[in-house]
């Protein structure tokens, strides 16, 4: 009996979602051929995107084995980098963990490689939140600063080194700057300094904090971050940090220890390699039921897919609340498609539904349904922030 090869490219949220949502909607079998399930991914285990500023704040190891994973029993992984995928002879080519190129046949593959995080120009300074590696820098600067700040006798170079600029104000530099402000204070404490003298600034371009929403949850939002220790300064955007000054758009200066910045997701870079159609912005082009166009049997969700709503023409967001409702339907997708039925079409989520970190028991959650906003602030939502953080992982 001849199997069947299913292979995933990106262990990331929607790479692993769509793992497991195809192979319990099979059972392992489809049209009595036995399914060989294929996992590349470049790193040697799950890594938690959405904590990227967990790593930058404290200890927190945020790479996940493979074999923590029940439902990865008897799918074969590589770690590799996919460089194109040959649609017409249905060849996957890679470079492996060793650097040598090789090929693999498919009979269906999920693209999941997701979103990068957009970095600045090299020449504007700072440390941009990219990835552990560029989390742990950052964690062992502010360290460092404030290890020089105990000794510091000039107020105000004592002053710039317990200051540390956000640029960016979206999700994730609202729950970078939360986090940062809070563990920088319990630094300070422990060093015999006073944590009210850590400065973190939050800096947005826009008038107010999250344009998801409306007015009154970005108002909320800078209550919190207030009370928690962080400035943010509206209208303003970064220019450019150097030799520890930040300049602004708007001429002010801003005197910092630390610039990080946080300014938001683009499609994975990797797909223009790939030989796959892609929008203008370097998303993959998929029809209603995340098919990639004018290539059979490859599939695309998360933030690598333009997915839209046929009905509605709503464009899926770069979130990983998103891919809960696109894994469970290409499951569904993928059968019918092998047993040659219709197949379910991509809806947009009912509900609008945002989870917001700020802090050990401190979060904020907003959701709206019919015209109806529902706001949900401090423990509960910090609780339900986390199961989101590991509903996303499959930790749950």
């Amino acid at each position: 009996m001849n199997e069947l090869t299913c292979i995933f490219i990106g262990g990331g949220h929607a790479g692993l979602a769509a793992l497991k949502a195809i192979k319990e909607e099979t059972q392992g079998m489809a049209n009595g051929r036995r399914i060989r399930f294929v996992l590349f991914d470049k790193q040697p285990g799950h890594v938690r995107k959405i904590l990227l500023f967990r790593p930058a704040v404290g200890e927190e190891e945020i790479m996940i084995p493979w074999t923590r994973y029940g439902f990865l029993e008897g799918v074969e992984f590589v770690q590799g980098t996919v460089t194109s995928v040959d649609s017409r002879g249905k060849q996957i080519h890679y470079t492996d963990a060793q650097g040598n190129d090789a090929r693999i046949r498919y009979d269906l593959v999920v693209l999941a490689v997701g979103s990068v995080v957009r970095q600045p120009d090299p020449d504007q300074g700072g440390i941009p939140l990219t990835d552990p590696q560029t989390a742990a820098v950052i964690r062992e600067r502010w360290r460092a600063n404030l290890r020089q700040a105990v000794g510091e006798t000039n107020p105000k170079e004592r002053k710039r080194l317990m200051t540390v600029a956000v640029a960016g104000a979206g999700i994730s530099g609202i729950e970078t700057s939360a986090e940062l402000a809070l563990e920088m204070q319990k630094e300070a404490s422990s060093l015999g300094m006073n944590p009210s003298d850590i400065s973190v600034y939050l800096v947005s371009g826009q008038e107010r904090l999250f344009m998801e929403g409306p007015e009154k949850v970005g108002r909320k939002l800078d209550q919190i971050l207030s009370e928690s220790g962080v400035t943010v300064l509206y209208n303003r955007r970064v220019m450019r940090e150097e030799a520890g000054v930040v300049k602004l758009n708007n001429g002010d200066r801003l005197a910092v220890g630390l610039c990080i910045w946080t300014i938001g997701l683009i499609p994975n870079p990797a797909l223009r390699t790939m030989g796959l159609p892609l929008t203008p912005a370097g998303q993959m082009l998929v029809d209603e039921s995340y098919r990639v166009q004018g290539a059979p049997g490859v599939y695309s969700i998360g933030d690598c897919a333009r997915i839209v709503d046929p009905q509605t023409g709503k464009a899926a967001q770069m979130r990983c609340a998103e891919i809960a409702l696109q894994e469970h339907r290409l499951g569904k997708i993928v059968v019918a498609d092998l047993e040659d039925r219709p197949a379910p079409v991509h809806k947009a989520a009912p509900l609008d539904f945002f989870c917001i970190g700020l802090g050990e028991n401190r979060g904020l959650v907003w959701g709206r349904k019919w015209g109806l906003d529902m706001i949900m602030t401090g423990k509960l939502a910090w609780k339900l922030k986390k199961l989101t953080w590991d509903a996303g992982s499959k930790l749950r």
